[in-house]
C-alpha cells in the first residue's frame, strides 16, 4: 500500500511539473489517502501484534 501511495505521489509530482493541476491535485489526494489508510494499518497490526503477547519484528 506504501509503494502505491509513492508511485500516486511521483505521479503528481510529474503532473504538475508539466502543468496539469487537475491530474496532479487529483493523484496528491489519492497518494494522501493511501498513506493514511497505510500507516492506520500498520499501527494496528502493532497494537495486535503487542496484545498478542508478540513484540514488533526486529
Amino acid at each position: 500500500m506504501l509503494h502505491y501511495a509513492v508511485v500516486f505521489f511521483v505521479i503528481a509530482l510529474i503532473a504538475a511539473l508539466f502543468g496539469f493541476g487537475g491530474i496532479a491535485a487529483g493523484a496528491a489526494g489519492i497518494a494522501k489517502l493511501l498513506f493514511f489508510i497505510f500507516i492506520v494499518l500498520a499501527v494496528a497490526s502493532l497494537i495486535m501484534n503487542a496484545l498478542r503477547g508478540r513484540g514488533p519484528p526486529l
